[in-house]
């Protein structure tokens, strides 16, 4: 299979949203079908907060991501409006999972507040491009703590936006997968990385 590249306006950056009152506005929610399944986007504005993933229904994807922002929002759920929020990130995320080359890394993300070696972890993670593999531990050491390699599983465990945060692209020592937190688990995971490796061929 060959490789395709998905080219990528400039205008499709998101910029931060700011209100005259200063309230946060609510979040929206895109839920798109995928060659991996089911899929769900929420954000506000541009600014991307979760991506849900390889889910058998519609319904499952919107049960699983309002039980998600409830736990990152004091239980709170009728914030969010299901909208067809961010259509050049969806279509983008569709042509991914065909197997198209696609770069995310102007998309403006909405990440919950980090450590300063989450930031290292997740800024060096996001530099490992498509078709391309790490250990835990060469992350590790690319965030400045060699011996950190289960921290850096821990960081990963708790992506909430995965292929934007390209943590699949992590694996184990030896060749092994590590894990993978989605409905299919490490078999998406394989499928992933089997994609890009085929695609770069």
């Amino acid at each position: 299979m060959g490789q395709r590249t998905v080219s990528v306006p400039k205008s499709v950056a998101a910029t931060e949203h700011k209100t005259t009152s200063g309230a946060s506005p609510p979040a929206k929610l895109s839920i798109f079908s995928s060659e991996i399944g089911w899929c769900g986007l929420l954000g506000t504005d541009n600014r991307v907060e979760r991506l849900c993933m390889g889910h058998p229904s519609e319904d499952e994807v919107q049960l699983t991501i309002r039980q998600l922002y409830s736990d990152d929002h004091a239980g709170i759920v009728d914030e969010i409006e299901e909208v067809n929020w961010y259509p050049e990130l969806c279509a983008r995320l569709q042509n991914y999972f065909q197997g198209a080359n696609v770069d995310f890394q102007d998309v403006e993300l909405s990440l919950p507040r980090l450590t300063a070696f989450q930031t290292r972890v997740i800024g060096a993670l996001k530099q490992i491009g498509y078709g391309k593999q790490i250990t835990y531990g060469e992350l590790a050491a690319k965030a400045g703590a060699p011996r950190a390699a289960r921290a850096v599983g821990t960081v990963m465990s708790s992506n909430r936006i995965p292929v934007l945060i390209p943590c699949h692209r992590v694996i184990a020592s030896g060749g092994k997968l590590g894990g993978f937190s989605a409905p299919q688990g490490t078999s998406l995971k394989q499928h992933l990385l089997t994609m890009e490796s085929e695609a770069q061929q």
